[in-house]
């Protein structure tokens, strides 16, 4: 199966949702003030959220006025390029190797699923990839993490449960310099219940990567599940205030039919998402494409 046949099938309960809605509005009748309330009402009950509903009308109607649009495939067409230029206002993460990703996220959220993923993804691309079992909290996830790196087919740093996440990711970036390895991912603990602790580990990971690396590209994501919708925006703020937050992994989009979510998270965060999990398999977890992703729940 294609990239985008991939992406397409993941996507198909956001599709049967949002689509059905949408193209309903899209066949026949004028647009009038009923019209707007309809779609409207489409986009919140499809997780788009408040902020980026209101500016998609907005824009929408300012551009059937200026346009002169009267056709509803005209104007459907018109809300997909809004829709894709809100998608592509935040600027994609430029890799540069050595390339440290830290990644971080509630519990739940498929973290250490989206490592692995990720470790495969670049050690296909030719990339010699090390994984960091910095969640020593969370009982047998160095654990879970060894699972993927074999699966992978990747080197792994990991201690004793219980350990020092800042000693681990000290001992593996010293063994990823004397291995001029290209990318080293870091997983971490997932918990809020303690939630200033987990937030000063992020921050004293971040410093030794700046200290023992600092001319490594280097960059935060954060793990969200699209099952919570609207949560996923909660979530981003709450890790933004340790570290700054340069990207998003979207995870578990083949499970619901929250995707648009991905508008209320580009729009209101200012913060690109980079690669979105559409499937269990290994190879499931996609580069973000705009263009892909509004085809295919339109489509």
């Amino acid at each position: 199966m294609g990239i985008f046949a991939k992406i397409k099938a993941g996507l198909k309960k956001t599709k049967d949702v949002i689509a059905f809605k949408l193209n309903k509005l899209f066949t026949g009748g004028v647009l009038d003030d009923e019209f707007y309330e309809e779609l409207e009402y489409a986009l919140l009950s499809s997780d788009v959220g408040a902020v980026a509903t209101e500016r998609l009308l907005d824009e929408l109607k300012a551009a059937v006025d200026k346009k002169l649009l009267r056709d509803r495939s005209q104007v459907k067409d018109e809300l997909k390029e809004i829709m894709r230029e809100i998608l592509d206002e935040n600027e994609m993460p430029s890799y540069e190797y050595p390339l440290i990703l830290m990644v971080s996220g509630v519990n739940g959220v498929g973290k250490t699923t989206a490592l692995g993923k990720l470790a495969k993804k670049f050690k296909s691309e030719g990339k010699s990839v090390m994984l960091v079992a910095a969640d020593t909290f969370r009982a047998a996830a160095a654990d879970q993490l060894e699972i993927w790196a074999k699966r992978a087919d990747v080197r792994i740093v990991r201690q004793a449960e219980g350990a020092d996440p800042g000693s681990v990711v000290y001992d593996a970036l010293q063994s990823a310099k004397s291995h001029n390895t290209d990318v080293i991912l870091i997983d971490t603990a997932g918990r809020l219940q303690n939630k200033k602790n987990l937030m000063e580990e992020l921050k004293k990971i971040t410093r030794i990567v700046n200290r023992e690396m600092p001319d490594a590209a280097y960059y935060n994501y954060i793990v969200l599940d699209a099952t919570t919708g609207q949560n996923a925006v909660s979530q981003v703020e709450a890790f933004n205030e340790a570290v700054d937050i340069d990207g998003i992994i979207l995870t578990k989009l083949d499970g619901t039919a929250k995707g648009g979510v991905v508008f209320a998270i580009e729009g209101e965060l200012s913060v690109p998402i980079v690669y979105i999990g559409v499937g269990e398999g290994i190879d499931d977890l996609q580069d973000f494409d705009s263009v892909q992703f509004i085809d295919a729940i339109f489509d």
